[in-house]
């Protein structure tokens, strides 16, 4: 058995799924439509490395502040529904029932919250997933994230020790899927590194380190 990672935005799904989330609470009027911009804006400071990822995960829990989780749960489903199943390339769905009919491990890992990509994972049908996660208290959230998750370093060590609290579990090979430059210590861990529609970065270290190269389109 091996084990598969995927990252979520911009490799299984065409789109970002936090700013997709954003754009659905302000929707339903849960979130202001200003939150919207401001996502767009946190994001690629914390991209160009201007922001810690806590900064960005505090501003856009916001609007999850002293909500049951009960309630959340709900919008979530909605939200998976409408806005993430639609967008998961063909090509993605069918490498993922590849790994499934292998009996592979399939996780998901991301530098978003849990409170989304563990839905999403479920949805998915994958095993799980790796995330930030989000601080609940009295079956509430309180708007804050309660580990934290570095989508540049951060992956590969909580991999890492995800992996070492798997103790019946042994695998033979590991797979890794991402588009982004940012995964690539997550990328030089595996047995398999899938690079899916990088950007330049990533392109330029996959084919020096001959790593296979896919294009997914919608």
């Amino acid at each position: 058995m091996d084990l598969a990672l995927f990252d979520l935005d911009e490799t299984l799904i065409c789109a970002n799924s936090n700013s997709l989330w954003m754009r659905w609470l302000a929707s339903q009027g849960y979130a202001p439509e200003s939150l919207i911009v401001e996502e767009q804006r946190l994001m690629a400071q914390y991209r160009q490395g201007e922001i810690p990822l806590e900064t960005y995960m505090n501003r856009t829990l916001a609007p999850l502040t002293g909500m049951a989780t009960l309630t959340v749960s709900g919008w979530v489903r909605r939200f998976i529904q409408r806005d993430i199943v639609p967008r998961v390339y063909p090509a993605a769905r069918e490498r993922l029932a590849w790994h499934q009919q292998r009996g592979d491990t399939i996780m998901l890992v991301s530098a978003g919250g849990e409170h989304l990509l563990t839905p999403i994972a479920q949805r998915l049908g994958l095993h799980g997933a790796l995330a930030v996660g989000v601080e609940i208290i009295n079956d509430r959230y309180s708007g804050q994230p309660c580990s934290t998750l570095d989508g540049r370093a951060g992956k590969a060590p909580h991999l890492a020790d995800w992996r070492s609290l798997q103790h019946e579990k042994r695998f033979q090979h590991t797979w890794a899927y991402s588009d982004s430059i940012t995964d690539l210590p997550l990328l030089e861990q595996a047995d398999h590194a899938c690079v899916i529609n990088p950007d330049i970065q990533l392109l330029q270290e996959a084919r020096q380190r001959g790593w296979e190269v896919t294009h997914w389109e919608k």
